[in-house]
């Protein structure tokens, strides 16, 4: 296991170097810069389209999700152990000052999320009454309409089976593994009892399809999402007196390697980077492809529409939920006992509700992470399920894949955390690439998109214009 570990390891410290700190950052200043700053100039359309609307009777077509049960989804998948345990993490590995750069991946990937939300509804497709779409649909479909079929079909096919992989097997397996490790110390039960409980309730949602998946994502990912918060106010009232300290930390160490809030002496300003970009990227997935996959099948009367959407997802992700954790474990002073004892992850954050409320506060981080990494464990099985449905023309093949997730769900409960974690990152970069040259390709096409949207508001046709789907 230890070679395996090291393997990996070595894997990621090329996998998530320059290289991809350039993709990701510099596709992110690109597509804000070339969209004009859409994650600021568009963002309260989101806002508005994804909360004005949740009491609204009319109903959505067959076969698809409204645009709040889109972003339902979306978020249920973002919002999960990268919030509680992810950032605990970047912050005993990178420093306070990986927030920082956590934060500045948010917004350049508010931009580019909004890019992979407008190709994914542009390029979608009905299969057995079902809407489908996603980076593997805009890359094959997109890219033949710049007379590059072959490489679509191959980034196409490629994309596909890391998402299954990355997320549908491995991805499951992180969130699982949080679940057990946080229930097993709150509550002492075996984790490979409270893997085969989840897995059991998960199979129950997986049956049910897409209407199921959506009513799920719908009722329960606003209500464990503002309790959380909730929870980490009450949390920041307690340790009030170091909040200053703290923001001005997270500031400092962006920038510095110097030893702040207890935090290793000498931490690279490239570890903040680095653990930032990637616990970013695990938490809010802007530019991994993965949130496309619902955001695609969204009845909205223009694409532009969800991709507003599409960004308040990463808002939500990052810039409330995981804003929330790195306060809570940096005033509490949780990283400094982490990094003593040689803990990282959820247990991390578990310590610092601890440190505050005893062991409710223990008990409440478990219940509020097993919720988080239950609806990603709902949203990432559905991202893998639109990608079967593009390899195979088949349901057995959807059964399959069913029974496979439930198994690696099973088996993450029982894994070391490290490795789960590390294998999590090699994975979500191997999915990167295909989607990012993709999106490179097609970016005129998203421009295209705003143009035409913004042509029906200065027409006054906005409210009865429907997009002309393929």
């Amino acid at each position: 296991m230890g070679g395996l570990l090291g393997l990996v390891q070595g894997i990621n410290k090329v996998l998530w170097g320059p290289p991809m700190m350039i993709v990701l950052v510099g596709f992110g200043i690109i597509s804000t810069v070339y969209l004009g700053f859409p994650q600021f100039r568009r963002l309260g359309l989101g806002f508005k389209e994804s909360f004005g609307k949740i009491f609204s009777k009319d109903a959505n077509k067959e076969g698809s999700m409204s645009s709040f049960q889109s972003l339902a989804t979306a978020v249920a998948a973002q919002v999960g152990t990268g919030n509680i345990g992810g950032v605990a993490t970047a912050i005993v590995s990178g420093g306070p000052g990986a927030i920082f750069w956590m934060w500045i991946v948010a917004i350049l990937g508010m931009s580019t999320i909004s890019v992979e939300a407008l190709l994914a509804q542009k390029y979608r497709e009905t299969k057995d009454g079902d809407l489908v779409g996603g980076p593997a649909y805009y890359l094959s479909k997109g890219l033949r309409e710049k007379n590059l079929a072959g490489l679509g079909s191959a980034l196409a096919g490629f994309f596909a089976v890391m998402i299954i992989i990355a997320l549908g097997f491995v991805g499951n397996m992180v969130q699982s593994n949080s679940i057990a490790s946080v229930m097993e110390s709150a509550f002492g039960i075996n984790p490979l009892v409270i893997g085969i409980v989840l897995a059991i309730f998960a199979a129950l949602i997986f049956i049910g399809g897409m209407g199921r998946i959506a009513k799920f994502a719908e009722l329960v990912v606003p209500i464990m999402a503002l309790v959380y918060v909730i929870g980490s106010i009450a949390l920041l009232i307690r340790f009030s007196d170091m909040i200053g300290p703290v923001i001005s930390a997270i500031f400092k160490g962006a920038f510095t390697g110097e030893a702040v809030l207890g935090g290793l002496a000498g931490v690279a300003v490239k570890n903040a980077i680095r653990y930032g970009v990637a616990r970013g990227l695990f938490s809010n997935e802007a530019g991994m492809g993965s949130t496309p996959n619902s955001h695609a099948v969204a009845d909205v009367a223009h694409p532009v529409i969800q991709g507003t959407v599409a960004m308040v997802g990463v808002f939500i992700d990052t810039i409330i939920v995981c804003t929330a954790t790195a306060l809570i474990v940096l005033v509490s002073g949780a990283n400094v006992t982490a990094i003593e004892q040689g803990l990282n992850g959820p247990v991390v954050t578990q310590m610092a509700f601890q440190s505050a409320f005893g062991d409710l506060g223990g008990k409440f981080l478990a219940i509020a992470l097993m919720f988080f990494a239950f609806t990603t464990v709902v949203g990432w099985y559905y991202f893998g399920e639109s990608n079967i449905k593009y390899l195979f023309h088949s349901k057995t093949a959807i059964r399959i894949y069913q029974v496979i997730v439930l198994i690696f769900v099973v088996l993450g409960s029982t894994m070391h955390v490290e490795l789960v974690w590390e294998l999590a990152d090699m994975f979500n970069a191997i999915m990167v690439i295909p989607n990012v040259i993709g999106l490179l390709i097609l970016l005129n096409g998203a421009k295209e998109l705003y143009g035409d949207y913004d042509e029906q508001v200065r027409s006054g046709k906005a409210l009865h214009y429907h997009y002309k789907y393929q």
